[in-house]
This record gives C-alpha cells, sequence and structure tokens, in this order.
C-alpha cells in the first residue's frame, strides 16, 4: 500500500511515495529528497543533530512520522541561508567558533534558530543553556554556541528595529 504525503520543504512543495507508513521524517529528507544536511545521530530524539523546523516549530525528525505531517511546511539547514546570504545564527555561529567536528552544528543551528523565533532567548546566556539543552555537542563547542545565539539575537533585534525605522 502506498501513500503519498506533501510537503513544502525549504519552500518548495514536495509530493512523495511512501511505501512504508512507518518511514520518519528525517528518512525521508535525507534518503527521499536528498537533504543530508539533518544528520542521524541517536535515532531516538536524545541528541537533537535531527532538529529541523515543523510548522515553524523545532522537532526531532528523527522521532516524526513523515505521513502524521501531511501539509506541513518543513525548514531544514539547506533553506535557512537566501542566496549567498547566511541566515544571521549561521554568521555567528562562524564568527564565534560554534562549531568543532560539524556533525551537531545543523541540528544547533536550526534549534537555535526555533529558540529565537519562539522569543525564549533573552539576553540571559542561562535561558540559552537550558533552551538549546536538547542538542548535544561530543566536541563541547557549548560555550562559544551560547555566544553565537547571543549575538545573534543582538543581530536580528538590530535587524528588526532598522526594517521598523
Amino acid at each position: 500500500m502506498s501513500l503519498s504525503i506533501t510537503l513544502t520543504v525549504n519552500g518548495a512543495e514536495r509530493t512523495v511515495a511512501l511505501d512504508d507508513p512507518r518511514v520518519t521524517l528525517l528518512d525521508l529528507l535525507r534518503e527521499r529528497l536528498d537533504l543530508t544536511g539533518t544528520k542521524k545521530g541517536c535515532d531516538r530524539g536524545q541528541c537533537g543533530a535531527c532538529t529541523v523546523l515543523l510548522d515553524g516549530r523545532r522537532v526531532n525528525a528523527c522521532l516524526a512520522l513523515a505521513v502524521s505531517h501531511d501539509g506541513a511546511d518543513i525548514l531544514t539547514i539547506e533553506g535557512l541561508a537566501r542566496g549567498n546570504e547566511l541566515h544571521p545564527v549561521q554568521a555567528a555561529f562562524i564568527a564565534h567558533d560554534a562549531l568543532q567536528c560539524g556533525f551537531c552544528t545543523p541540528g544547533q543551528i536550526m534549534s537555535a534558530v526555533g529558540l529565537l523565533a519562539e522569543g525564549q532567548a533573552g539576553d540571559d546566556p542561562e535561558r540559552v543553556r537550558e533552551g538549546m539543552s536538547g542538542n548535544l555537542c561530543r566536541c563541547g563547542a557549548y560555550a562559544g554556541i551560547t555566544e553565537a545565539v547571543l549575538d545573534a539575537q543582538k543581530a536580528l533585534n538590530e535587524a528588526g528595529r532598522e526594517q521598523a525605522a
């Protein structure tokens, strides 16, 4: 039995036939849509490497059944930049050396984007650490990650003020 679902992935509508209703959103993105920026870490929802934004909310794609999200809007790391212009979170991660091996970085960045969009970061490093606690980094780049999120928050606030003026 084949099921067909339609998703908007990084702004483009994609219709995919699923032969198995147990396919996770992570496997659909990586294996069917060739969006391999989203990483498969633990495959149990414990590491955050597979974090994507689903209808604007952070989710672990390894825990989400693709068939359950027919019609959803998905944003992955591949859809974050606008052409050659990095998203402020991506630029802040580079500026603050918020990565080492890079495996967790796509999930960390997507989680940070979600955290900032939720308005949960503020300017408190402890709130950022708590908000990002679902994303693990084996290399221990947490100090740089926290600084990058706080810096991106400032950049986004300044950009918002400039657009409002």
